[in-house]
């Protein structure tokens, strides 16, 4: 196994929405991260008339309408602080291989090395099998898009899709390209669906796996039903209070030779946006020391 040289931290924009995109890499230079993920949504008129949050009126979010001048002026920000453009993270539809493209295009514009892809939802409406079909046909044409632009693709462990977990997501992408198409590893999303033994996830992904989320969710009750039984249902939570323990995936990483980025993802509104991106950093930190 290589060993590991030293992993670097990044964002995901989405977390920050009170932050502007200059306002995040002025706080990343500060705060000793590395790189930035760019949310990349667009945000309607009525979205902007709300209070910012996370997934709505969220101030740090690209536009996939942007236009070449305001990517290069954000590149131009990016390059002066020092932060790389680590992905662009859009929400891809399966069935609209120009909308990749189109984020294909802005992440070559800002010189970013991945994008996060389009993985069908799963709500018992339709056969996952059928599901499946259409993702790998989506998948297939996405990994030579990715070889034109030098860029890879990435499937997310992401609950309420057809990969919650390390194998599902595996399973989706086995028969392509790791070098075109990989895997976001998100032990956080998998609290919700999808757990499965960290390390043997990590050991079966393999070469697949190119990029790591950190952040924590805790299961509470929340009532009863008609016959008694508890309801339980997760909610975000501090990244040291919730069950992924990170000490021991940070374990698991580094013995299957991961030096890659671990991207920041907070959703426990605890703190302040910024309060928050210190808080992360400083714990990730502390467990790597010891």
């Amino acid at each position: 196994m290589k060993e590991v040289i030293g992993m670097k931290f990044s964002v995901f924009t989405v977390m920050v929405p009170e932050l502007t995109p200059k306002d995040i890499l002025i706080t990343l230079k500060e705060q000793g991260y590395d790189g930035v993920e760019w949310r990349c949504k667009e945000t309607s008129g009525e979205l902007r008339q709300q209070p910012v949050s996370f997934w709505g009126n969220n101030l740090c979010t690209i536009s996939p309408n942007s236009t070449e001048a305001q990517l290069a002026e954000l590149r131009s920000q990016i390059e002066q602080f020092n932060i790389e453009t680590v992905s662009v993270n859009p929400y891809l539809d399966c069935s609209n291989l120009d909308d990749t493209e189109n984020v294909l295009k802005i992440a070559s514009q800002l010189g970013a090395s991945m994008i996060r892809v389009g993985v069908p939802r799963y709500d018992r409406s339709v056969n996952y099998q059928d599901l499946f079909k259409q993702a790998r046909n989506y998948l297939h044409e996405v990994e030579e898009m990715c070889k034109q632009y030098k860029i890879k693709g990435l499937v997310e462990t992401h609950h309420v899709t057809i990969a919650p977990s390390a194998s599902l997501a595996h399973r989706l992408v086995d028969q392509l390209d790791p070098k075109y198409i990989g895997v976001l590893f998100d032990p956080g999303n998998m609290i919700f669906e999808g757990y499965e033994n960290h390390k043997m996830g990590l050991e079966l992904l393999g070469p697949y796996l190119a990029h790591v989320h950190m952040k924590n969710a805790s299961w509470k009750t929340k009532g009863q039903r008609e016959d008694g039984s508890a309801i339980w249902e997760p909610a975000w939570d501090l990244v040291e209070n919730g069950v992924v323990n990170w000490k021991q995936v940070l374990s698991d990483l580094k013995s299957v030779g991961y030096d890659g980025y671990i991207g920041m993802e907070d959703f426990s509104g605890v703190f302040t946006n910024e309060e928050a991106l210190r808080h992360n950093i400083s714990f990730i930190k502390h467990l790597l020391d010891d």
